[in-house]
C-alpha cells in the first residue's frame, strides 16, 4: 500500500517540529509549515484508508476487524488535522481548545495511534495476500492435476486455456509480492522459483501434446511426468517463501560458501582487537577448519587447473599456520598485556586476514576462469544441434553417443555452478548459482527424453517441436550464466550496488534510422512488473493459438500459415519483455507490431464468422497506428511499448476465438 510510505514520512515530520524546541514561535512559517504536514498526513490517511475499506469490502472473513482499523487510523488522521490547523495556532481560544503548542501530547498520542492502526491494516492485508496467493496456488494444482489426466486432446487444450488463465493470476499475485519482499535472499528466491514457472508453462503445453500424440512412448512420458515434477517443486517453494516457512534443511544448504564463512572468520579474528576474551580459541580453529574442507570442493574438482589447485592448497596450508601463530600470540597477551605482545596480536591479525583475502582472491580467479572457458566453448550449442539432426533422421545410435555427451556437459555447467556459488559473494547471487545448478541438472535429462521421443517418431511434429523448447530453455540458462558471471566480477570489484539498466528499454534500433539515438534508461519496479504481466499473459495465449493450429489437418492451409507467422510475431514480442530474443530495442518491437497483420476471410454465407474476422481488422490497424507513433522521452517509449503489446493481445484473443470458427466451416464444406 504506497500511501503507507507518506504516512511515514509525514508522522516523522511531526515529530520532529514538535521536539524541535520546548517552546514553537508562532512564526507564520512555522504555522505554514505545520498546517501542511498536518493536512498531508491526513490526506494520506484518507487514501489508505479507501484502500483498506475496499479490502475489507472484497474479503469477509476480516471485515470487521479491517473496519475497525481503518476507522482508529481515520479518527488519528482528523485529530493530527485539528491540532494542526493555523486558524486555531493562531488565534487559539483560551481554555477551550487544544492545539500543538498547548498539548504536544495529544500530536504524539495521535501520531502513535496512526501508526498502530496502519500497522493493524498492514498485517490484515499482509494475510489477505498470502491467502490469494495459496488459493491461486491451489487452483493451479488442481488445473494440473486435469491435466495430467485428459486423454484427449480436445479435451487437454479446453483445460490448458484455463491452466493458462489461472497461471496468470498467480504470476501477477506472486509478482506483486516479490515487488514488497524487503529480505533480498527471499526476493531472489521468489524470482527463481517464477522463471521456473514461466518456463515450464510452455514446456508442459508441448510436453503434453507430445505424450498425447504418442501416448505408448516410455520417453514421452518421462519427460513430461519431468516437467509437472518441477512446477509443483517451484509452486511449493512459493508458498514457503511467502509464508516464511522452511523444508529439510534448505537454509543449511544455501548458507555454506566459502566468501560467507570467511567474511565470518574474518570478523570473528578482528573482534580480538577490542576484547581478547570474547571467544574461545576452539572456535577460530574450527571456522577456518570448515571453510579449508569447502577449498576441497575446487582442489578435487576434475575441472579446475593444476595451477590453481597448487596455489589454493598451499594458501590453506599457510592459513593453518597463520592461525596457529595469532592463537599463540594471543593466549600470551591474555595473561600479560604489554605493549609489545599487543603490537604483535596486530601484526597476527594482519597477517591472517590477509592470507584469507588472498584465498579468496585465488578461489574467485579459479571459479570465474572455469566459468569463462566453460561458456565459450559451448556457446555454438553444437551438441544441441546435433541432437535436434540425429532425431529428425530418427537415428537411435547417434542419439544415445550425443546423449552421453550432453550429460558430460551437464556434469561441467554443473560443477560450474556449484564453485561459483562458493565466491558469488552475496546471497542473492548465491541463490541464483543454486538455481542455476537445478536447472542445468533437471534440464539435461529432459533434453534427452525429448530427443529419444523424437529419434523414435522422427516425422512427429509436435516432438521436434518439444524437443526445440527444451534445447532454448538449456540455451536460455546458459545465456543467464554469462550474466550471472560478469555480476559476481562487479561484486568482487567492488561495484556491487549498481542496479542493471534494463537496456531494452529504450535503446536506438536498427529500423527508424533517421531517429536520435536514445540512452538506456532505468525503469522502476512497477514498469518492469507491468511489462512482465503483459508479456506473460501474451506467451499464453500464443500458446493457445498454436494449440489450435495443431487441430488443422491440413498445415499447408494458408490461414494456418498466416495464423502461425502471426503467433510466431507475437511470441518475439513476449521474448522481448524477458530481454532475450531477436528484438534487442523498442524500435525492432514497434516494427514487428507494424508488420502483424491478417489476410481476410471470404466466405459470405457465414455471418459469424465474419463478424469475428471483421472484429479483428480494426484492431490490428489500431496496432499498426501505434507502431508508427512517433515518440520522444522515457515515459512516451514505455507507454508506447505497453500499447503494443496490449494491442497485440488483443489480436491473439481474437485469433483464438476465430480459429476454431474456421476450422468447423472448413470441416463441413469438405
Amino acid at each position: 500500500m504506497p500511501s503507507q510510505t507518506v504516512l511515514l514520512t509525514c508522522i516523522k515530520t511531526i515529530t520532529t517540529l514538535i521536539n524541535h524546541k520546548d517552546k514553537l514561535k508562532r512564526s507564520d512559517k512555522t504555522l505554514q509549515a505545520i498546517q501542511r504536514v498536518g493536512q498531508a498526513v491526513n490526506l494520506a490517511v484518507a487514501k489508505f484508508v479507501t484502500v483498506g475499506e475496499a479490502i475489507a469490502n472484497e474479503n469477509h472473513e476480516l471485515k470487521e476487524e479491517m473496519s475497525v482499523a481503518c476507522i482508529e487510523a481515520k479518527r488519528a488522521g482528523e485529530t493530527i488535522a485539528q491540532l494542526t490547523d493555523a486558524a486555531s495556532l493562531d488565534h487559539p481560544e483560551p481554555d477551550s481548545h487544544i492545539t500543538i503548542f498547548t498539548d504536544k501530547t495529544g500530536v504524539v498520542k495521535a501520531a502513535r495511534l496512526l501508526l498502530s492502526s496502519v500497522t493493524k491494516v498492514l498485517v490484515l492485508a499482509d494475510r489477505i495476500v498470502i491467502k490469494q496467493i495459496i488459493t491461486s496456488r491451489n487452483k493451479v494444482l488442481a488445473t494440473m492435476e486435469q491435466l495430467e489426466k485428459v486423454s484427449s486432446f480436445q479435451e487437454f487444450v479446453q483445460i490448458f486455456s484455463q491452466f493458462g488463465n489461472e497461471m496468470v493470476e498467480f504470476a501477477h499475485l506472486t509478482g506483486d509480492r516479490q515487488n514488497d519482499l524487503k529480505d533480498e535472499k527471499k526476493k531472489a528466491r521468489m524470482a527463481a522459483s517464477r522463471a521456473v514457472l514461466e518456463k515450464c508453462t510452455m514446456m508442459l503445453l508441448t510436453a503434453s501434446k507430445t505424450c498425447l500424440r504418442h501416448p505408448d512412448c516410455e520417453s514421452a512420458r518421462i519427460n513430461k511426468d519431468g516437467v509437472f515434477h518441477q512446477m509443483r517443486l517451484a509452486l511449493e517453494q512459493v508458498i514457503e517463501i511467502v509464508t516464511d516457512s522452511r523444508s529439510n534443511g534448505e537454509d543449511e544448504l544455501a548458507s555454506i560458501s566459502i566468501y560467507s564463512g570467511i567474511r565470518v572468520f574474518k570478523v570473528r579474528i578482528e573482534g580480538l582487537r577490542e576484547n581478547l576474551y570474547f571467544l574461545p580459541k576452539e572456535n577460530l580453529s574450527t571456522m577456518l577448519e570448515i571453510i579449508l574442507e569447502h577449498t576441497e570442493d575446487f582442489t578435487d574438482s576434475a575441472y579446475t587447473s593444476h595451477e590453481h589447485r597448487e596455489h589454493i592448497l598451499e594458501l590453506s596450508k599457510q592459513a593453518k599456520m597463520e592461525l596457529e601463530q595469532l592463537v599463540s600470540v594471543w593466549m600470551q597477551a591474555q595473561n600479560q598485556k604489554t605493549t609489545d605482545l599487543m603490537e604483535d596480536l596486530q601484526v597476527a591479525i594482519l597477517k591472517m586476514c590477509q592470507c584469507m583475502n588472498e584465498l579468496k582472491r585465488e578461489l574467485h580467479s579459479a571459479a570465474t576462469s572455469l566459468a569463462a572457458d566453460l561458456l565459450k566453448y559451448h556457446t555454438d550449442h553444437m551438441v544441441l544441434k546435433a541432437l535436434k539432426i540425429t532425431g529428425v533422421e530418427g537415428n537411435l545410435e547417434a542419439i544415445a553417443e550425443y546423449t552421453c555427451k550432453l550429460s558430460e556437459q551437464k556434469e561441467q555447467l554443473v560443477e560450474m555452478c556449484r564453485l561459483l556459488r562458493h565466491v558469488s559473494g552475496t546471497e542473492p547471487l548465491e541463490v541464483t548459482c543454486i538455481h542455476a545448478e537445478d536447472t542445468f541438472q533437471v534440464t539435461g535429462p529432459q533434453i534427452i527424453s525429448a530427443a529419444e521421443t523424437l529419434a523414435l517418431h522422427p516425422s512427429s511434429k509436435i516432438a521436434k517441436e518439444n524437443l526445440e523448447v527444451f534445447c532454448e530453455a538449456w540455451e536460455s540458462q546458459l545465456s543467464d550464466m554469462s550474466t550471472l558471471l560478469r555480476e559476481i566480477n562487479d561484486v568482487f570489484e567492488g561495484r556491487r550496488g549498481e542496479k542493471r539498466v534494463y537496456l531494452s528499454l529504450p535503446r536506438p534500433g536498427k529500423h527508424n534510422a533517421n531517429l536520435k539515438a536514445l540512452k538506456p534508461v532505468r525503469l522502476d519496479t512497477e514498469e518492469q512488473a507491468k511489462i512482465a504481466k503483459l508479456g506473460l499473459e501474451l506467451h499464453l495465449l500464443t500458446s493457445d493459438v498454436d494449440s489450435e493450429t495443431e487441430k488443422w489437418e491440413d498445415q499447408e492451409n494458408k490461414i494456418v500459415q498466416h495464423v502461425q507467422g502471426m503467433s510466431s510475431m507475437a511470441y518475439s514480442m513476449y521474448l522481448f519483455t524477458r530481454g532475450e530474443g531477436l528484438l534487442k530495442t523498442t524500435q525492432d518491437l514497434f516494427h514487428q507490431a507494424e508488420v502483424i497483420y491478417f489476410v481476410k476471410l471470404h466466405d459470405d454465407g457465414k455471418p459469424l464468422l465474419l463478424l469475428e474476422a471483421e472484429k479483428l481488422i480494426p484492431v490490428c490497424q489500431q496496432l499498426q497506428i501505434t507502431a508508427k507513433a512517433s515518440v520522444q522521452g522515457k515515459s512516451a517509449t514505455f507507454t508506447k511499448v505497453d500499447a503494443c503489446i496490449q494491442k497485440t493481445r488483443s489480436v491473439m484473443t481474437l485469433l483464438r476465438q476465430l480459429l476454431p470458427l474456421c476450422c468447423t466451416l472448413l470441416r463441413k464444406v469438405s
